[in-house]
């Protein structure tokens, strides 16, 4: 079973602090890494860990940076293949505070020379995937392979995560969206997550969902509000916990698992991960998922 994920690939500069920043000033870091991460990529070593092949596909530079992420993606299991590499152009890297709560501020920086051109995908065979997930920081991209996925009959996620841009055709192509909460509130214009999923469902046949942190996941069967709890733990760092969940979602839906059941299990992936600082060393195997579901049975 084979898994798709296109977007974007990030190096994350991590610096931990013992709170965030509510001005300007000097501040002191307690620690310092750096660590691959980006929606889709963070999504492909979770779909990994998980057990399938997953191929990340996404825009880098010719430069170190590049050379970072995919040999460490690489490293987890992860086919880059498929990336488009592109002369004279910087790689996208984060500036990450992650606080002693676990909660962190996000600084992304993308240069505009990378081409967003979606013909270089053209070279791609998506007809052998079971799921193809997309996050929305390379629109032309995404459209793209959903339009690829709409074509082979083959079940797509969307990581509707903030994007400038506007992601109206991606949300009608996808067959699951899955919202963060500040992306649904950008999509709809609504601050209440469950009024805004009313609303997202408008705009698109497929289904719609909100997550919603440590509360866990709203979303709409048949046109009825669904909610499954998160679960509990003590959290160390949230840094890509959404993007775990998506890779696990993804996963879920390739097992063509019930869609409690798939947030159960997203829930629990993402929640585990937390335990754990970083965004994918966190990442829990399919056997730990397993036990960790077992016992909430």
């Amino acid at each position: 079973m084979s898994i798709a994920c296109l977007g974007i690939t990030v190096l994350d500069r991590i610096q931990r602090v013992a709170s965030l920043p509510t001005t300007g000033g000097k501040f002191v870091a307690k620690d310092y890494f750096e660590v691959g991460g980006g929606p889709a990529a963070t999504a492909a070593v979770a779909v990994a860990r998980l057990g399938h092949d997953v191929d990340f596909i996404g825009r880098v530079g010719c430069d170190g940076v590049a050379d970072t992420m995919l040999t460490e993606l690489a490293g987890y299991g992860v086919g880059v293949e498929s990336c488009v590499k592109i002369q004279n152009a910087s790689s996208s890297f984060s500036a990450i505070l992650v606080d002693d709560e676990g909660e962190r501020m996000i600084i992304n920086y993308q240069d505009p020379s990378l081409s967003r051109d979606p013909k270089t995908l053209e070279s791609v065979d998506f007809s052998k995937y079971n799921t193809i997930l997309t996050d929305v920081r390379w629109i032309e991209g995404a459209k793209y392979a959903l339009e690829q996925a709409k074509i082979n009959n083959i079940p797509s996620v969307l990581d509707a995560d903030l994007t400038p841009e506007p992601i109206d055709e991606l949300v009608q192509l996808a067959d699951h969206v899955a919202f963060s909460e500040p992306g649904l509130e950008k999509f709809t214009g609504e601050t209440d997550p469950i009024k805004g999923l009313k609303i997202a469902q408008e705009r698109t046949e497929g289904k719609v969902y909100v997550t919603v942190g440590s509360k866990g996941c709203y979303w709409l069967e048949n046109g009825e509000l669904k909610h499954q709890s998160g679960l509990k733990v003590d959290v160390v760092d949230t840094t890509g916990a959404g993007d775990v969940f998506h890779g696990a979602f993804a996963v879920a839906v390739a097992e063509k698992m019930e869609t409690r059941q798939a947030v159960q299990f997203s829930n629990t992936v993402a929640a585990l991960k937390c335990t754990k600082r970083g965004g994918r060393e966190g990442i829990p195997s399919r056997n730990d998922v397993n036990v960790t579901l077992s016992k909430a049975d």
